[in-house]
């Protein structure tokens, strides 16, 4: 069913062209758009239970992780929730003591590096000439650097590596690709229009990069940041897996550790690590979801599609898709026209066949 222009535009008058859909709610603000992406959403709400957890984990846990007991090896119980260890400790107590360690690495890394990136690539784009072929340099020697081998020197060195120094490390060395990101972005953004016309008007350089062109690249940001979390949470827990981080603390590679160590695979006990292993994947899965959104927020065309109805003359409800979707061919829909009906600030809307009275 193919509904004319001339319809639309009389249900609506004085719109012209730009019809507007009724909806029956106000419009959500520009700054809610981020969060009202079901991936964002999604990916927000699971990122917040285990910053919840990360914060009162120690201090709601059953037990003490370190405690033993004689129940050992035990399957998940009512007393027990994840089963025990081959020492008599409780699992999920330990999972709970080891989201504060993975979570403040990650989030420590990220910022150190995010801070970084941010004055060394937005600094080298905008500035130019020696100051760009400086920091350019600087970040061409950190790029090669590798992390994972580093770290493990530093904390075979010594005797103690706490969190703090393992986070530090990795932030100083993962901030170089998110600097060149950065650095290309701002090229092609201190020719623009609105930039020189701030520095016409003397605004002073840092006006111009933290008022005009940080608001700009803060998509590019927060994707670099969530990006490294997710390395640094990886590394920390690959670093406690293989030996190499302190054993007295206690994180989800910690576990995995003592799961292997005791051969836990071999004796069946499969709530040991099987636990440890989803925190894992859910949380990569919760930062994985927020970069999609990320995605989906910067471009176009690869947000989501948003759903609208419209009302004809004779009552009738249309619902339709707006957004930068292709219009439905004439052998995918016999019964609609390809050619867009009314233009909707910019955006091609196309019509399904739903029609509800």
């Amino acid at each position: 069913m193919t509904i004319p222009t001339s319809s639309i535009e009389q249900v609506i008058p004085g719109q012209g062209s730009m019809a507007q859909p009724e909806t029956g709610k106000k419009p959500k603000r520009q700054r809610f758009r981020f969060v009202s992406n079901k991936k964002a959403a999604t990916g927000l709400v699971m990122l917040g239970v285990y910053v919840l957890f990360a914060i009162i984990g120690p201090w709601v846990a059953p037990y003490d992780p370190d405690a033993r007991s004689n129940a050992l090896i035990q399957p998940p119980s009512a007393d027990h929730w994840l089963g025990t260890t081959h020492l008599g400790q409780d699992v999920f107590s330990q999972l709970l003591a080891g989201t504060r360690a993975v979570m403040f690495v990650g989030f420590f890394a990220g910022t150190i590096a995010t801070v970084l990136s941010v004055l060394i690539g937005v600094t080298a784009g905008y500035l130019g000439g020696k100051t760009d072929e400086g920091l350019s340099a600087l970040s061409n020697v950190f790029l090669v650097i590798p992390a994972l081998p580093l770290i493990i020197i530093i904390t075979s060195t010594l005797e103690n590596a706490e969190d703090w120094l393992v986070a530090l490390v990795i932030g100083l060395t993962s901030w170089s690709w998110n600097a060149r990101v950065l650095r290309a972005q701002t090229l092609s953004l201190r020719r623009r229009d609105f930039v020189d016309a701030s520095r016409a008007t003397g605004e002073k350089t840092w006006r111009v990069i933290v008022f005009e062109l940080m608001p700009n690249l803060t998509a590019v940001i927060a994707s670099g940041f969530v990006g490294t979390v997710i390395f640094a949470v990886l590394s920390e827990i690959t670093l406690a897996f293989i030996g190499v981080a302190s054993a007295n603390t206690w994180n989800w590679g910690t576990i995995l550790f003592w799961a292997q160590g005791q051969q836990a695979l071999a004796q069946e006990a499969w709530w040991w690590f099987i636990p440890a292993g989803l925190a894992i994947a859910l949380l990569g899965t919760s930062l994985s979801l927020i970069n999609f959104g990320i995605d989906e927020f910067v471009s176009p065309r690869l947000r989501s599609v948003g759903k609208t109805k419209i009302k004809t003359v004779d009552g009738r409800t249309v619902r339709m898709r707006i957004g930068f979707t292709p219009v439905l061919s004439n052998s995918a829909a016999p019964h609609t026209h390809a050619k867009p009906m009314v233009n909707l600030n910019g955006a091609t809307p196309v019509i399904k066949k739903e029609v509800s009275p």
